[in-house]
Formats: C-alpha cells, structure tokens, sequence
C-alpha cells in the first residue's frame, strides 16, 4: 500500500495562504529546499492543485540555467525529471512529466495508493483540504513559519480528529521555520 504525505507551509496561527491567496510569504532558505529534497526523492510522484503547479512550472524548468546555487541547480533536474500530478479542472496541456487528474482525482488516488505509488502533496490550500475531507492523508509534514498572518486561508476548514496521528519527529531550521511530522499509526509505522 501506497501513501499520501501532505507537505504544506502554514503560518503559526494556521493559515496555508494569506490574504488574497498570497503565498509568498514563507522564507523558504536553501536549509529548508535541502531537507525538501532529501525527503521528497522517496515520493513515486509529486501531486499539485493547479495554482501551486503554476507557480513551480513558471520556476523550475529553468532555474538551472542561471543557478543560484548548487541547490538551485539538483532541485531543478530532479523537479523536472519526477512525475508529477496536478488536480485542475481547466489545465489542458501541461509539460514537464506532468498528469492532469480532472473530477474523478479522489478515485484515480486511491487507485494509485493501492498499487504502492507513494505520493507527495505539494498544495495548494483547496487541494489540501480535499485530501484531508476524503480521508486521503497518511502523514503531514508540516513547515510553520514564525509569523501571523491574521488572516487568510486556513489548512484545517473544520475540525480534524488528530488523537489518532502520532509524532515521528521535529525539526528546527536556523530560519525559525520548524517541521512537525505526523503519521496515521493504523496506516503507517510510527
């Protein structure tokens, strides 16, 4: 069996995008992109709802041809290189390795957990909250950010019964950014 891990920025009162759908206000450092990387290499594939895969596909491509760093440089080959998955009901042609899943994706999910495919969920916020109101969640990995937003869109839309996750392990970044990562024990070795 398969598994869905949700990997998602959140502000530290809990909103995955600010005002206005922002989301660029989390500090995203080459710490946090390295231990990403690391991670993400054990996903079969990368799944995105279509605004956050917009916001990759305008980046990643190329982002090797003038890198920034050596980081810069491995994140783009392996972006480019791993399957991914989008959930949009209006992306036609997308590039890059790239699957559209239309109305039925809930269905084509759980198909591809039950045949082993380990999946990363990238976002955004509306696709995250699908996953978590179908029960699709195995683990959250969770990257809070040291600031409030006060507003914006929440990760968790309405109460989540979280008696059953257990703490795998947390993690510190130098920029204040700390990792929480839960499993469901029923579904995964704690």
């Amino acid at each position: 069996m398969g598994s869905v891990t949700l990997w998602m920025q959140i502000s530290l009162d809990g909103f995955a995008e600010g005002p206005d759908e922002t989301v660029h206000w989390p500090v995203v450092d080459e710490e946090l992109c390295t231990e990403y990387l690391s991670e993400l290499r054990q996903a079969d594939v990368l799944l995105y709802g279509r605004k956050t895969h917009d916001i990759m596909s305008a980046f990643w491509p190329t982002a090797d041809l003038t890198p920034v760093s050596p980081f810069y440089v491995e994140f783009a080959r392996f972006w480019r290189a791993v399957p991914k998955l989008v959930v949009s009901r209006t992306l036609r042609d997308p590039a890059w390795n790239t699957e559209v899943l239309g109305a039925g994706f809930v269905a084509e999910v759980r198909r591809r957990k039950a045949a082993g495919q380990n999946i990363a969920l990238l976002g955004g916020a509306e696709t995250a909250a699908t996953f978590i109101e179908h029960d699709l969640v195995d683990e959250y990995r969770l990257f809070v950010h040291p600031m409030l937003l006060g507003d914006g869109v929440p990760l968790f839309r309405s109460p989540v019964d979280t008696t059953g996750l257990c703490l795998v392990n947390v993690l510190t970044f130098d920029s204040a950014v700390v990792q929480m990562h839960y499993r469901h024990p029923e579904r995964m070795l704690c």
